[in-house]
């Protein structure tokens, strides 16, 4: 990690209403750190993760990206140098639980679209760039495929393609795991752990311990909208102070063992 700070959330919220989903989250990250996000189905992980991209319009808090104050409130996306949304979004890129791929389009007209329509890249280099990622991920053989025509282990692979063709500094991934069959789990995750090798900034909603364990630096553990415990991942995800913490990853490792067992 190169130590400076590339996020920084102080004071989050979000509320639907009288719901209030975010209360007070605050963390930061550094460059070419991954931190994992994980808790029980409605704890605020995909919200937060979100929030961060301005998918949803935070309640209230701040949030720095590279040292910018996003203020959402005067200018949606509004970052010095940025210009607005988009310039946000191309330097954060994001993947989510559902592939999202146009299916009209086939794989790399899927990948070319952004840098072609958003960054102004050339035809030749967003496609040279295009290959380039998807020879690294094993997919280049199925460049002129239609997203129908891949597994659903495939079609998220594209999707991360996507997302790193626009060269952002940050990824947020939400929960990419959890509409795969589980025996393309595995080959998600390993380009994940890839790219964490190589360096990229990531912020992971997950609920693969064992990926949060091996890979992340660090991990939060969010329950009802807080921050209940975070902390170096393998130390953390060994031995929880907190007995929320506790009592979750007992119940989502038993999970993981039971599942395992009934497929031998």
């Amino acid at each position: 990690m190169s130590g400076s700070t590339i996020l920084e959330v102080t004071d989050l919220t979000k509320a639907y209403g009288n719901h209030q989903v975010l209360s007070g989250v605050s963390l930061t990250l550094q460059a070419g750190e991954v931190v994992a996000l994980i808790g029980a189905s409605g704890s605020g992980k995909s919200t937060l993760l979100r929030c961060v991209n301005l998918l949803e319009t935070p309640s209230g808090g701040t949030i720095r990206f590279q040292g910018d104050v996003v203020d959402w409130r005067r200018r949606p996306g509004l970052l010095r140098g940025y210009g607005h949304l988009t310039g946000l979004r191309t330097r954060i890129g994001m993947v989510f639980q559902q592939y999202n791929l146009w299916p009209h389009l086939t794989v790399l007209q899927n990948v070319i679209e952004g840098p072609i329509r958003v960054k102004r890249l050339g035809r030749h280099e967003a496609e040279a760039r295009a290959e380039s990622l998807l020879g690294r991920v094993g997919l280049i053989e199925k460049r002129h495929e239609y997203p129908s025509r891949l597994s659903g282990g495939q079609q998220q692979r594209v999707a991360i393609v996507r997302a790193l063709a626009m060269e952002p500094q940050l990824m947020l991934f939400d929960e990419v795991t959890s509409a795969l069959d589980p025996e393309l789990v595995g080959e998600v995750l390993a380009l994940m752990a890839s790219l964490a090798r190589d360096g990229m900034t990531m912020l992971v909603a997950t609920h693969e311990i064992a990926f949060a364990r091996d890979v992340s630096h660090r991990t939060i553990f969010l329950d009802s909208g807080r921050i209940a415990e975070e902390g170096p991942s393998k130390t953390m995800l060994a031995a929880p102070s907190e007995l929320r913490t506790q009592q979750f990853l007992k119940r989502v490792l038993h999970h993981d063992l039971t599942t395992e067992a009934s497929r031998t």
